[in-house]
């Protein structure tokens, strides 16, 4: 897998710098730029720090919560979602203007934790299989399910603005592109009397992988972003 990371962010970067190389001596570099910015990431934090002509390297936060519900495979959850990254990217200005090729890393911890528990008792469908959950004398006391991804994600993308450019000292910037975060990891964990019986732990298997497959294409993952930007 850190092959596989290398091959994909680190490549391109120093394929970029060389490509910026000739350029690069009589160019100024240390400036820096912060931002703020929303999208598909979350809500967040930027900075842009000049490397070399053309060449930029950038780094921030992105958050965000939400509280919700959803059925899959005809069981109710109350879910949280929680994206949570830091981006470290290159970007890479081929024509000197705001248009840029961009490639790094995603350092990502976003999941989805969620809950079936009713009020009262009512029956909830694993792998094929009804079962009672939430009251009295109920064969399920509580099933939470939890869905996260690989912790460090490639990215590639496109863009629009240079934060640290010669032209202002505000800048709109656009990203867009994707962070291959890997297959979903999917696990759901059952409380109450029949949690340990050996049939019910296969149809709980079997409703983890069914879960997997239906939301396998969050392998990878759409980051729309805008945001503003301040060169000091």
């Amino acid at each position: 897998m850190k092959k596989n990371v290398l091959k994909q962010t680190l490549l391109p970067a120093l394929l970029a710098i060389g490509m910026c190389a000739p350029v690069a001596a009589s160019a100024g570099t240390g400036d820096i730029a912060l931002g703020v910015k929303g999208g598909t990431a979350g809500l967040g934090g930027e900075l842009t720090v000049g490397v070399l002509n053309f060449l930029n390297f950038r780094t921030g936060y992105n958050t965000f919560n939400y509280d919700g519900n959803d059925t899959q495979s005809d069981i109710d959850y109350d879910y949280k979602l929680k994206l949570q990254s830091i981006p470290l990217l290159v970007d890479l200005h081929p024509f000197g203007g705001g248009f840029r090729l961009t490639s790094g890393i995603f350092i990502n911890n976003n999941e989805v934790t969620s809950t079936a528990k009713p009020n009262n008792t009512a029956k909830v469908n694993i792998g094929g299989t009804e079962y009672s959950i939430g009251g009295v004398g109920a064969d399920l006391v509580s099933l939470d399910g939890k869905i996260d991804f690989q912790s460090t994600a490639p990215y590639l993308g496109i863009g629009w603005g240079n934060a640290v450019g010669k032209n202002s000292h505000l800048t709109i910037f656009f990203d867009a592109g994707i962070m291959f975060q890997g297959t979903p990891k999917v696990s759901l964990n059952a409380n109450g009397p029949i949690a340990s019986d050996a049939t019910f732990e296969q149809k709980r298997a079997e409703e983890e992988a069914q879960l997997k497959n239906d939301i396998k294409d969050l392998q990878y993952y759409p980051i729309l972003s805008l945001g503003l930007a301040y060169k000091f």
